[in-house]
């Protein structure tokens, strides 16, 4: 296979493509994503994609905030951290300490009204970008090998998966992260402590820990209405 016959094979999978009718395969991508989080067992399996996102979350939003990002870590228990270098106070601090527990329901919003569109496989071909680019940041071997399986999964999936599969997986993954999202803060809503976002947030602001989580809870609950706006008329109503 010569470069030019690559490069078209790339291409052919990176440009939009037609999805099927609206209807069962929308009710598919929903059931499978509510079984996975909904499951202890499938969670603990599945939970390491919403980390993933949540600490590339912190690592974007503070470099755009001018921070240097150094590196993460997905620890065994799914926990993790990413570790920005700048100002230990100020707006930029705040921002990217902040850009964690929304990331992944802000992606996953982005995911379903993308799989709805057609744009799958693009969107596909950009997060193996991302995720190759963070392969150099990674911290342990355990991180190391958590990137390289969603690598090689979304790899596999954009590559052999037809424009129907990508666009079922896509949406499946972006409702898993939007719900794994309110599962996540959840967790810190019941039990955090002064490590977890909110509770850093509450020393560096003058704001206590609970108004975090509610500015949490207001920007999933915006994500979660978007979402729905796609699912409703173009999937659910589908039929």
């Amino acid at each position: 296979m010569d470069l030019q016959t690559v490069g078209r094979a790339v291409w052919e999978r990176i440009v939009p493509a037609p999805v099927p009718e609206a209807g069962w395969w929308v009710l598919l991508a929903l059931a499978v994503a509510l079984v996975v989080v909904a499951l202890a067992p499938l969670w603990r399996l599945a939970r390491p994609a919403v980390t993933i996102v949540h600490e590339l979350g912190h690592a974007i939003i503070g470099m755009l905030c001018g921070r240097r990002f150094t590196g993460f870590v997905v620890s065994a228990d799914m926990s993790g951290h990413a570790v920005t270098v700048g100002p230990r106070r100020g707006a930029g601090r705040i921002i990217s300490t902040w850009a964690g527990y929304p990331a992944p329901a802000v992606l996953g919003a982005v995911l379903i009204q993308i799989a709805l569109q057609g744009w799958s496989r693009t969107a596909l071909f950009a997060a193996l970008v991302i995720l190759l680019l963070s392969l150099v940041f990674t911290r342990s071997a355990h991180t190391l090998l958590v990137v390289l399986a969603s690598i090689v999964g979304i790899g596999a999936v954009w590559w052999w998966g037809s424009p129907g599969v990508s666009a079922l997986l896509t949406l499946a993954a972006g409702v898993f992260l939007l719900l794994g999202a309110w599962r996540h803060l959840g967790a810190v809503m019941r039990g955090g402590g002064r490590s977890d976002d909110p509770g850093q947030l509450a020393q560096l602001t003058p704001l206590p820990a609970w108004t975090w989580n509610l500015g949490y809870v207001v920007v999933l609950a915006a994500c979660t209405w978007w979402a729905g706006t796609a699912l409703v008329p173009q999937g659910l109503g589908g039929g």
